[in-house]
């Protein structure tokens, strides 16, 4: 059964640093591009960024770019995204998501999600 979970989530001050795992059982990330996606209270799922199996290759929303990096790590089966300088508007759930070579913002070439953890930005 494959799993994805993400961790480190929590609540921060607007300029702080976090810094989220998904870690996955059952399938080895590295057979998959990674992706994480965001959804705050009454607004769509939107995506923050994306990373290709092979390559290493990195794609980001504007709205992150610059703040947020996206990195795997293969030895752990982990796709982990750190997160600087924070604002409020970034809180949200944050899921992980696992699919094809570089699915970047397509959230249909996605095979497997998270359940979800969720960042909170005060100011």
């Amino acid at each position: 059964q494959v799993q994805l979970v993400e961790s480190g989530g929590g609540l921060v001050q607007a300029g702080g640093s976090l810094r989220l795992s998904c870690a996955a059982s059952g399938v080895a990330f590295s057979s998959y591009g990674g992706g994480w996606f965001r959804q705050a209270p009454g607004k769509d799922r939107e995506f923050v960024a994306s990373i290709s199996r092979s390559d290493l290759s990195t794609n980001y929303a504007n709205s992150v770019k610059g703040r947020f990096t996206i990195s795997r790590d293969n030895a752990r089966n982990t796709v982990d995204l750190q997160m600087n300088s924070l604002k409020p508007e970034d809180t949200a759930v944050y899921y992980c998501a696992a699919g094809g070579l570089f699915p970047g913002a397509n959230v249909k070439l996605y095979n497997y999600w998270g359940q979800g953890t969720q960042v909170t930005v005060s100011s």
